[in-house]
C-alpha cells in the first residue's frame, strides 16, 4: 500500500510541473514521472501474473522510445532556434508560416 501512495505522490509532483513550469527540460522530466508512476501501478497491480509483467515490459519500451524522441526534438529546438521556453514555440510556428506566405507570393 505504501507503493500506491509514493505513485500517487509521483502522479501529484508530475502534474504539479507540468503546469507551473515552461521551460522544455523541466516539463519533460514532469511528463517522465507521469509515465514512471503509471509504469509503478502496472508492477503493483499485476505482482505475479503473466499478462501484467508483459504489460510492465511493453510500457518500458514505448516509454524509452518515446523519452529519446522527445530529447531529439528538445534538442534540436535549442540547437537550431536556442528556444527553451515553451511559451516561444507557437511564435516560432507563425513566423515559420510567415516566411512561407511570403516565399509563395
Amino acid at each position: 500500500m505504501n507503493f500506491v501512495i509514493l505513485s500517487i505522490v509521483m502522479l501529484s509532483i508530475g502534474i504539479y510541473g507540468l503546469l507551473t513550469n515552461r521551460n522544455l527540460i523541466k516539463v519533460f522530466i514532469s511528463l517522465e514521472l507521469i509515465a514512471i508512476a503509471a509504469t509503478m501501478n502496472f508492477v503493483l497491480f499485476a505482482m505475479g501474473q503473466g499478462l501484467g509483467e508483459a504489460l510492465l515490459i511493453v510500457a518500458f519500451s514505448t516509454d524509452t522510445a518515446v523519452s529519446a524522441v522527445i530529447l531529439a526534438v528538445l534538442v534540436i529546438l535549442y540547437k537550431k532556434y536556442g528556444i527553451s521556453d515553451i511559451s516561444k514555440i507557437p511564435q516560432l510556428i507563425q513566423n515559420k508560416d510567415e516566411e512561407e506566405n511570403e516565399v509563395e507570393a
